[in-house]
């Protein structure tokens, strides 16, 4: 199979990156920016990385996304004539959608009674890793970087040794007793 030329892998991104947009919102990076349709403030998926996340190898989906989004694009189509849509081609037909219509073809795609929907909800996954864990990168620097949903859900910075202590219990109480080997350190022994 050739290589894809840089459209072809531009068009490809654009539609991985408005599939993560529809999973997780954000705003636009640019008022002329089309695969994120700016349905909320603050970064979304796509500026949490998830295009990165999908294009690691670690993901085991990476070879798929050209199909991926050649799939998403003729299901757009199919979407946008049932709905007497006018897509264009001037941006890939999933990307020429706007976010309702987006939302509205991905929750078809997700559906239980959807044959294809455990290929659509791992790419979702995918897209919800990107934000809620930053999997693709450390920990510490994704939090040095001000990584958009690591911050969004509050995820406790390091001290400055760059370890992570916990000075107050996640339930409001001690669960349990330290056992008796562990060390100053936190460690057991």
């Amino acid at each position: 199979m050739p290589s894809p030329t840089p459209d072809e892998e531009q068009a490809r991104t654009m539609t991985l990156e408005a599939f993560a947009d529809t999973i997780l919102p954000g705003e636009k990076r640019s008022p002329d920016d089309r695969a994120v349709a700016g349905a909320t403030t603050g970064g979304g998926a796509v500026a949490a990385g998830a295009i990165r996340l999908l294009e690691w190898d670690a993901t085991g989906i990476t070879a798929g996304l050209d199909d991926f989004a050649r799939a998403m694009n003729d299901h757009a189509c199919a979407y946008a004539v049932e709905h007497g849509l006018v897509v264009g081609d001037e941006v890939p037909p999933f990307v020429a959608l706007d976010f309702g219509h987006r939302t509205a073809l991905v929750q078809t795609l997700t559906a239980p009674e959807h044959p294809e929907k455990e290929l659509w909800i791992s790419l979702a996954l995918f897209s919800y890793m990107a934000f809620d864990s930053a999997a693709h990168m450390s920990t510490s620097d994704a939090i040095a970087a001000g990584h958009p949903g690591l911050m969004t859900l509050g995820f406790e910075k390091p001290g400055a040794d760059g370890l992570w202590r916990f000075p107050e219990y996640s339930y409001g109480r001690r669960l349990a007793d330290s056992h008796p080997d562990t060390t100053p350190s936190g460690s057991p022994a």
